[in-house]
This record gives C-alpha cells, structure tokens and sequence, in this order.
C-alpha cells in the first residue's frame, strides 16, 4: 500500500487544509497570543541586531507601473485601486518590498555593513489558501547594503547562518518561557543548490526534492532559487540574482531557509533571501524572462543607472515562523485571515480555532 506523505497528495492536486492525525494544540487560545507577541518580539531583537537593522516603516500601498512593487514569480496580480485627489491615479497593494527597500536604503543614504527592517504587510490574491499559505502576508522585510567584495556565496552562505542562529535562539528563548514548545532545530543549516538537489532526485518534483532535504537535514538553505530550465521554482528577474555561476559550477546567489515541519510532518519554507541584482545581472535575468521592457520603469531606470547600493535582503515569514516556533498545524492559528468552511470546521474538530 502507497505510504501517504506530502508529495503524494501534491501528484492528486489536493490542497490540504486538514490536520494531523492525533494533533492537539499544545498552548490554548489566551497562551498562544502571549506567545505570538513573546516570539515576534524576541525574534525582531536577535535579528535586527545580529545583522545591524534599524527599523523604518514601509509603505502598504506604491504606485502603479513605477516598478517598485514585486511580482514575486512573475505572474501574481496585485490588489489595485484608484486615488480620487489623484486623478484617479492607480496604486497597487504591496506584494513584498524587494525593490522598495533597496531604493529606501539609497534615499535614506545607509552605509555599508548596515541596513533596515520593516514590518510587511501584504495581500497576494494569487496564493493558494492551505494550512501553511494565506492570501495576507506578514513578514519582516529586511535589507543591507553589502561592503565592497561580499557579492558572492560565500557571504550569502555567511548571512543565512547568523539569520538561522537568530532562529534558533529565539526557538530555545522561547522554550524557556513555555517549557512544552522543545526546540528540535539541528545546531547547523545545510547548504544545497537546486542544481545539486535534481542531480540527486532526477525523478521527483521540486516540493518532493525540499521534502526529503528537509526530512533528512532538518533545515536547509536551498541556493539558486529561479534558475534553470524549468527552474526549480518561479523568482522575478529584478531583484534577486539567481543567474550568477558560483565556485561550485551552480548558479544563483539566493534561496529559501526551508526547515522540518514536525507536526506536519513536512517541509515549511520559512525565508526567501538574496543577493540582489547588479546592473550586468538585471540585464541578464531580464533577458532570460523575456521582459526587457522593464528597464524603462523608473526604478529599473534608477538601479541601472548606479542609483541604488549592492544590497542583500529577504523576508521572513512572521505568522510562518510563529507556526513551527509554537508547533502549529495550521498559519490560520497563529494569524487572522480568511479560510475555507471546512477548515474551521475541522480545527473546531481538533480543539483549536483558526483566526
């Protein structure tokens, strides 16, 4: 008999709101709101200060066609809507702040080695609706500017291991206020490309190869995320660069911090991070997507014209990490948003109550 497991249900095109069998949430409702605020809290500190962050408030909404907004894998429609004091001029809700926090970074005039954070807050209409994915997004947003000789793997693989040790720090800090959350991250983060990961899995999907990564590492960088052909998994052209080769004969100098998911039993992706685009790589990648147009919108206009600084960024999923850090089994316990009837009725079903 076929043994269930993730990429099973993936092959039926199921989407699975269900729960674990035997699940039971391990905080009630008034504990896990004291524990949402204790883990976002304890989180921001050790990030923003491992990587020198200093927090700015973001926008909710840019301008349409300026380029700013991000269509993440390309396709994603964003949530528009006229401004009547402004001709009725369209602004768009953001998807992410990729490109606004480069362009911030610029006007703000921050230097090398430092770099900012936001709270973002996001609709992506597009997003399937699962136990891990909502159509509102809340992250941390964060961006650096890079010193002179850090665009390469090396500092990228740099950057993922102090974001990771921020992770886990938080997971034991956590701990030690609610002694039944046990911390079972592994001490290290393993790197793999995506490259590598189908020389080792040619017959598996991408959602099968992170399973058994994360199944067998516990948490995973996977580098060189929206390269190749297909790629192992969409990215927009014009802000990360997952083009450039690296010393490894790969590509990409980007990825997703991808850990396991024990309550699910799964893979959860938790960050998707890069190093941004210089002027040669935005042509590049531009080209490769087949979306030269873009280089007339103003901030592609403004990075390839030297506006904007060598910068690193990613976002961090604020309801995804709350979920694994308080062994969760769905984000709609940890995060208001909107679910279907039959997810609320089987949380009602396992003692718990999605937002």
């Amino acid at each position: 008999m076929e043994k269930p497991n993730l990429y099973n249900f993936i092959k039926r095109g199921i989407h699975m709101h269900q729960f674990p069998d035997g699940y039971r949430p391990l905080l009630n409702q008034h504990d896990t709101e004291k524990a949402i605020k204790a883990a976002k809290d304890l989180f921001e500190k050790e990030l923003a200060g491992a990587l020198r962050l200093s927090r700015v408030t973001s926008p909710l909404f840019v301008e349409s066609g300026s380029g700013i907004n991000d269509d993440l894998n390309g396709i994603e429609r964003p949530v528009s809507f006229p401004v009547k004091n402004m001709g009725e001029k369209r602004m768009e809700i953001v998807q992410s702040l990729a490109k606004w926090k480069r362009m911030a970074l610029a006007d703000l005039s921050f230097k090398p080695g430092f770099g900012l954070y936001t709270d973002m807050n996001a609709i992506r209409p597009d997003d399937d609706i699962d136990a891990i994915h909502s159509i509102y997004v809340d992250q941390w947003d964060w961006e650096k500017v890079m010193e002179e000789g850090e665009r390469n793997l090396a500092f990228l693989k740099k950057t993922v291991t102090t974001i990771y040790g921020a992770i886990k720090r938080t997971a034991f800090n956590l701990s030690e206020l609610y002694p039944v959350l046990d911390d079972y991250l592994p001490e290290d983060i393993t790197f793999v490309h995506t490259e590598e990961a189908a020389q080792m899995w040619p017959e598996k999907t991408p959602d099968e190869r992170e399973y058994e990564l994360a199944k067998k590492y516990g948490a995973v960088f996977l580098i060189g995320i929206g390269y190749g052909n297909p790629p192992h998994s969409g990215r927009a052209p014009d802000y990360d660069d997952w083009s450039t080769p690296t010393p490894e004969g790969y590509h990409g100098l980007n990825g997703d911090i991808i850990v396991w998911d024990k309550v699910r039993e799964r893979n959860l992706e938790l960050s998707s991070m890069g190093i941004r685009v210089d002027r040669e790589t935005l042509l590049r990648q531009l080209e490769i997507r087949n979306c030269e147009e873009r280089k007339d919108l103003y901030w592609h206009k403004r990075l390839l014209n030297g506006d904007f600084p060598q910068t690193i960024g990613g976002g961090i999923g604020q309801s995804r990490l709350c979920m694994f850090l308080l062994h969760k089994a769905h984000i709609g316990e940890v995060q208001a948003s909107v679910w279907p009837e039959e997810a609320h009725l089987e949380a009602m079903k396992v003692g718990t109550h999605l937002y």
